[in-house]
């Protein structure tokens, strides 16, 4: 074959793969007791709308209406050109071969199943001590594309498994404890052991739980935009964002619908919309999909996100610095309203807290394509905050120095849109 045909080849392959790439939200079934086909059209249509291509479905086992809430899941997303995975969660329950098959079996024929080589997509959230059983459900299924989030054995230990797999989702999407930026090291160790496998990147906006048995907060306060840049760095097949509606965790990009919330988590979900967040994502996603930043901006305009209390203001609650950590979750994040712009230009921001003062115009400090980060310290004001581009602004809920009614600090964030 001569030189430019194979030139041509592999720029078509490039071409290929590039338009092959999906980007998911994980969707907690777990929460969906009693909701309606309504409410499931209104997740779908917003999803879509925010640029994802599908949602993740986590289902445990002990979950008796899972049955119901897939059939309007996947009817709904039939009907709006929306795509769909099964995600096992195998840390919660203990699922056997024949109940993961007949699920599988149910939904594999609908035109929402994502399918890849014509396989459908099946995930986890975690389950590598029962890696035995996959051999058995894809005898039961005729085969699947088996993507499972293996995270707990590190790079490394899902390396070793790679006969069972066709590709791997890395749950991995924060700062680990003592750390206050994510860094790419287990991105890359995930694309070198898969061997050209299929890559599934986690992508999160934020990480704060506070409920029995866990309590920690992984820096975020810059995540959102750090994750981002990444991604076009890593080029993954495919995007995973965690969550959709994982509000215990708040790791949600939707707004905090009151049943799906979980008994201890009110406190500290309750008021704080994370909507916002999804702002940058149709951006975001059409440079990811295209492999670099320079794609046209959907719509100028920026979100903020911001804690409504200082991080000392009182006690810290026990919670601690990331998953497994030790020390103070008050030394994980700075007081700072944090902003990510989508401008045709660059441009400054203005900031205002409070009352007392016309505002402070501040200067990105950092950029990719056209999106633009911003920081600005709240060095001890109180107030509403307000946020400027371009002449528009948005106004949005008081920082105070009152310590939450639950006793301590509540390390949630609130976000708004300019």
């Amino acid at each position: 074959m001569r030189l430019h045909s194979l030139v041509s080849l592999a720029g078509l392959c490039a071409k290929l793969a590039t338009a092959d790439r999906q980007v998911f939200a994980h969707y907690i079934v777990g929460l969906t007791s009693g909701q309606t086909r309504d409410e499931w059209q209104l997740d779908i249509s917003q999803a879509k709308a925010s640029g994802i291509d599908g949602f993740a479905l986590n289902v445990g086992a002990q979950d008796e209406y899972n049955d119901a809430q897939l059939d309007l899941a996947y009817d709904v997303a039939s009907s709006n050109g929306f795509l769909l995975f099964l995600s096992f969660d195998m840390q919660a329950s203990q699922w056997s071969a024949d109940q993961i098959g007949s699920y599988i079996n149910t939904y594999k024929g609908l035109s929402s199943q994502f399918k890849v080589n014509n396989l459908p997509v099946v995930s986890t959230f975690e389950g590598p001590s029962q890696a035995d059983i996959w051999p058995g459900v894809r005898a039961a299924t005729g085969d699947i594309f088996f993507v499972p989030d293996w995270a707990s054995l590190g790079a490394a230990g899902v390396g070793d498994k790679l006969s069972l797999i066709d590709g791997a989702f890395n749950w991995g999407a924060w700062p680990e404890a003592n750390q206050k930026t994510m860094s790419t090291g287990n991105d890359v160790a995930y694309k070198s052991v898969l061997q050209g496998k299929p890559y599934m990147m986690g992508v999160s906006p934020y990480f704060y739980t506070n409920l029995p048995g866990k309590n920690w907060y992984s820096s975020s306060d810059s995540l959102w935009f750090d994750r981002w840049k990444q991604v076009l760095d890593i080029n993954p097949e495919y995007i995973e964002i965690i969550t959709w509606n994982d509000f215990g965790e708040s790791s949600y990009i939707n707004a905090p619908i009151s049943h799906q919330v979980v008994p201890g988590a009110e406190t500290y979900v309750t008021g704080f919309d994370h909507t916002a967040f999804r702002f940058v994502l149709p951006y975001f996603i059409s440079a990811y999909k295209a492999g670099n930043a320079n794609v046209a901006v959907p719509s100028e305009g920026a979100v903020a996100w911001y804690r409504t209390t200082p991080a000392t203001v009182c006690g810290d609650g026990g919670t601690v610095w990331g998953q497994g950590g030790s020390a103070s979750a008050a030394g994980a994040t700075q007081d700072v309203v944090s902003i990510i712009a989508l401008t045709n230009a660059p441009t400054d921001i203005n900031v205002k807290i409070g009352s007392g003062d016309g505002g402070q115009s501040v200067s990105a400090t950092s950029t990719v394509g056209k999106a633009s980060f911003y920081q600005v310290p709240v060095n001890g004001r109180t107030g509403a905050v307000t946020v400027t581009l371009n002449g528009k602004s948005t106004t949005g809920p008081e920082i105070t120095n009152n310590c939450p009614s639950s006793g301590h600090v509540n390390f949630n964030a609130v976000t708004i849109q300019v």
